[in-house]
Formats: C-alpha cells, structure tokens, sequence
C-alpha cells in the first residue's frame, strides 16, 4: 500500500493540490485585482493542469485497453515500460509484459511451424490440388506443378488431361479414393485420387491427393503374370513328362515289333504310321518340355544388387557389343547423356540385360529399312527422375497392339518369343522403375525406362 501511495496515489495527489493552489489563486485575483493577463494565464494553467490530471489518472486503463487491443490485433510489439516504472503499477506491468511475451513466443513458433508444413506440402512427392466449391482449382505443391506441367484456373482445365480424368476430379468426393486416368502428352499415367474436406474462412474446399501408381500396377502385373505362368509350367511339365517317357516306351515296343514282321506282312505298314506318329508325339512333347523349362525363369522373382553406375559407361560398353549387330543390319546408333556424369543406382547386368532387349527390338522394328536410326539417351526429367530412352524411327506400334505389347509370349515376330519386353518390364520393377512407350516424333517407336 505504501508503494502504491509512493507511486500513482502521490501523482494524482500533487497534481490536484497542483490544481488547487491555481484555482484559489486565479479565484484570489477575481476578487481582489483586474489583472486581466494573469487571470488569463491562471485560467490556461487551471485547464491544463486539469486535463494532465486526467490523462494521468486515466493512464492505466488506456495501457490497459492497449494492452488488450494488442492480444486482438495480435500485435506483439507494444510494451508498457510506462506502466512497469510505476510502483503502484510494476506488478500489473510486468504481467502485462510476459503475457505480450508470452504472444509474440507463440506467433514466433506459429510462423516457424507454418514456415515447416509449407516446405513438407511442398516437397511432399505426391501432387496436392484444393478445388474451392465453385470450381477454382490451386496447385499446392511442387510435385502437382510438375505432374500438370500447366496452371490449372479451374475444373474446366483439367478436360485437357482427358475428359475421364477431369470428370473424377469434378464427382470426387471427400474421403473418396478412386482411379483415376491421365492423358499426359503420347502416355497415360494411373493415380490414386483421394480427396479430403478442409473449412477455411468459412468456405469448403476439397484437398485432392494425386498419386502416381505406375510402379506398382506393374509389379502386381508381373506378380499375377508371374503366378499364371508358375502354374501353367507346373501343370504342363505334370503332364508333358509322363506323356513324353510313354510315347518314348511305345515307340520302342513299336519298333520293336515292326522289325520282327516280314516285310509283306499286313500289319506292317500300320506299325510304320504308328511308330511315325509316335515319333511326332515324342518330339512335339520334348519340345513343349524345353519351351517350359526356357521360360520358368519368368516365374522366378529377380533380386537386383544395385552399384552407383556412370550411364556413359554403360552405354559404351552396349554400344560395342552390338556395334557389329548394327552395322550389319545398316544401322546408325546415337548415344547421349546429358549431363556427362549422370549416375544411377542399378544392378548392372540387370540394366544391361534390359538395354539390349529394347535395342535388339528396335532393331527388328528397323529391319531393311533405308535410314534407320536408333537413338539411346539418358537426362532427368521435369521431376527430377533419371529417364534411359530407346527410340527409333521404324514403324511404330499399331494402336490396336499398344495394351498388349507387355503381355508374356505376345510377339508380332514370326521367329519371337514375346518374354523380352516382359523380362525388361520385370528388371524395371525391381529397381523400383517403370516401362513406358510412346510414339517417337517423326514416327517409330520410344521406349522409356524412368527410375526414382
């Protein structure tokens, strides 16, 4: 009570005997002289002192309603240095003061925490898109500006990536999860939409998730590919050995018994077509057995052991070991790696393997074509993904044949087996890649590997 006394209560005291003295004496000058000047002066210092009197006494609450402005209007640079150099008042004043603190820690970590979820949407390797409830479309992140490649104002946009595609965007709805088709240039790319509902400032938008799927829908391809020819080649080896050793034992017992005949005996012309088609049976039954036994390693799951490769390395070293391949067939290969010293995580025979399937296919494609050229290149694409790319200027493939291509044994090849593109598609997806085609500019066919 004494520090208050001290303080706010000792102000307001002097100012109002202050303001006493000054009316009795300006009310001394009225009674008792006409000195018009000083009256004046005593009257403005009268007024003066008054309106310091109420400012003073006012002081606080107008620290306090600044106080309180300042949590509204989130304003953390206001101080009441004023109001802690008062005694009466320190206390009041420094609560005050680690409150504003207190605000101005919380606005600093707010803005820290929104400055970090900015940088995870957008680095964040899956597209977010919010569409606003009149159609307004905003890509959030990084990797929703890559997959477009384009601004989107709106749905009405999104039909250039294929009417499907923006027909599940407009009817997806929140807590949806759908497929969802893109027309993305020559390619079609497979995403997982799922959309969710968010209220801001009142309003509702959707917050859509693209994800791109591709490796994974291959993988289960191959898984389920994998799975049909594991039990095909298990049923026909089942039934192909015991029909292949029987047709071997009857030939033989056939043979046998034909010798024995004279040669103008009447059973003997039926033992000869007998003992023929016996011989048919076995060799077709021996042949099925080495197609089964060429092609279980389909079946067989690959393990890759992955070692920093220099892409121009490896280039080279397929360059010359289909460079008599090439020029024999009159063919002009084009290598290219841009940058020089691109790398890549891989297995090496692996890669290797799966280089020489797309470039002997392409040969194919090429074969007594004047000008034939084959071009094999390596870059980072728009999403920083290393891309390897076959392409050549052949025919191209028939659109009716487009689905189909990496399909096991499918082949339009009158001597093919139709396991090459299968093989490379199963080498991409254990390097956690993906398989794609297109047509090539200028016609032919383009074969894309893209990693990462």
């Amino acid at each position: 009570m004494t520090r208050a006394f001290t303080s706010f209560s000792f102000g307001v005291t002097w100012r109002v005997s202050a303001l006493f003295v000054t009316l009795a004496a300006l009310a001394w000058v009225l009674a008792h002289a006409e000195w018009y000047v000083t009256t004046a002066l005593l009257l403005a210092a009268a007024i003066a002192q008054g309106i310091l009197l109420a400012q003073y006494a006012t002081r606080t609450n107008r620290e306090i309603a600044g106080f309180l402005d300042a949590i509204v209007y989130d304003d953390t640079a206001r101080t009441f240095s004023r109001l802690c150099g008062d005694t009466g008042f320190a206390e009041l004043g420094a609560a005050m003061a680690r409150l504003v603190e207190r605000l101005r820690a919380a606005r600093s970590e707010r803005e820290e925490q929104a400055r970090y979820l900015q940088a995870v949407v957008s680095h964040v390797p899956v597209a977010l898109v919010s569409i606003a409830a009149d159609g307004r479309v905003h890509l959030l992140n990084v990797a929703a500006r890559r997959l477009f490649g384009t601004r989107l104002e709106n749905l009405a946009d999104a039909a250039q990536f294929g009417a499907a595609f923006a027909e599940t965007l407009a009817h997806l709805a929140a807590g949806q999860t759908k497929l969802a088709v893109m027309e993305h240039g020559a390619r079609s790319l497979h995403l997982k939409a799922s959309a969710t509902k968010i209220v801001t400032g009142g309003n509702a938008i959707r917050l859509v998730s693209l994800a791109n799927i591709e490796t994974e829908l291959n993988a289960q391809e191959l898984a389920a590919w994998q799975a049909v020819i594991r039990v095909l080649a298990h049923e026909i080896m089942n039934s192909l050995t015991p029909i292949s050793s029987l047709s071997a034992t009857a030939r033989e017992l056939v043979s046998h018994a034909h010798a024995a005949l004279p040669p103008d005996d009447s059973l003997a012309a039926p033992l000869a077509d007998a003992d023929a088609a016996l011989e048919t049976i076995g060799r077709r039954s021996e042949a099925l057995l080495h197609f089964v036994q060429t092609y279980r390693h389909l079946s067989r799951r690959l393990v890759a052991r992955t070692e920093l490769l220099r892409l121009r390395r490896v280039f080279a070293r397929i360059e010359r070991l289909l460079a008599g391949e090439l020029e024999a067939r009159g063919i002009a290969l084009a290598v290219g790696v841009e940058p020089e010293t691109l790398e890549l995580a891989a297995d090496g025979e692996l890669l290797d393997q799966a280089l020489i399937n797309l470039l002997r296919n392409a040969m194919e494609a090429l074969k007594d074509k004047p000008g034939a050229r084959i071009a094999l290149k390596a870059f980072r694409d728009t999403e920083n993904r290393i891309v390897v790319l076959v392409s050549d200027n052949g025919p191209g493939i028939a659109p009716e044949l487009r689905d189909t291509v990496f399909v096991p044994f499918f082949t339009t090849k009158r001597d093919g087996t139709g396991i090459g593109l299968t093989l490379t598609r199963q080498i991409a997806a254990v390097h956690g890649a993906s398989l794609d085609h297109c047509d090539s500019d200028g016609g032919g066919a383009t074969f894309l590997l893209r990693f990462g």
